[in-house]
């Protein structure tokens, strides 16, 4: 029909895994991340890393802009960091990483932090590839204060204090709440209680993982 732009993405999700990594700031979705790389050959993504190296970048047309959204904990358009997660997923299927889900045309990505806003989600989904599943780490407001307050202290990220860190909690509550109540929509969420120790939480998600690759059930329920 006219008028009408078929978008074929970027990437096969026949081929190509990607599952987004979703919980508030503090939540422990950096830490599960790298353990899952180790046993499960996942690239990991993270949209705050890419975001935090471009606004570094000498020559970015975003970096003043990127700096400005991670100082008032808002939300950097969806254009530029959907960009960047698509120029690094390319960027890992030519380097040629082996291991399990790895070919020439194959791999496993884990992004974390993204998508924090609906129009996020659902342009990566149509752009970029369809993803697979949203992980989503639970836990309180107060223990990720407390986590964050503790990172704080030698991260030396401009944002973990306390009123940029209340400010991302509001934000987080009122964006991207409603991504996970989405995919949920979908059976695509799988809740983790993040609350307890780095090592069991990792069996809870080490599980959910194992049950994606092996065409197994995971929970979809969300406590919202």
């Amino acid at each position: 029909m006219p008028g009408i732009v078929d978008i074929t993405p970027a990437f096969d999700n026949e081929k190509v895994t990607v599952i987004f990594v979703l919980g508030g700031p503090g939540a422990g979705k950096g830490t599960q991340c790298a353990r899952l790389v180790k046993d499960f050959h996942f690239c990991h993504l993270s949209a705050g890393d890419l975001l935090r190296a471009e606004q570094n970048r000498e020559g970015s047309q975003y970096g003043t802009l990127i700096q400005t959204c991670i100082r008032e904990g808002t939300i950097v358009p969806m254009e530029v960091t959907i960009k960047l997660l698509e120029h690094a997923m390319a960027a890992a299927m030519r380097e040629g990483k082996t291991g399990d889900g790895w070919s020439e045309d194959r791999g496993r990505f884990l992004i974390d932090g993204f998508p924090r806003k609906m129009d996020q989600a659902l342009k990566f989904d149509e752009t970029v590839c369809l993803s697979t599943l949203v992980i989503y780490f639970s836990t309180t407001e107060q223990v990720m204060l407390d986590r964050l307050l503790e990172r704080g202290k030698t991260s030396g990220r401009e944002d973990d204090n306390v009123e940029s860190i209340k400010k991302r909690f509001r934000t987080y509550k009122s964006d991207t709440m409603p991504v996970i109540e989405h995919y949920a929509s979908l059976g695509k969420v799988a809740e983790v209680n993040s609350s307890g120790s780095v090592d069991s939480v990792y069996k809870l998600v080490g599980d959910v993982v194992e049950d994606i690759f092996s065409g197994g059930k995971y929970s979809t329920k969300v406590a919202i």
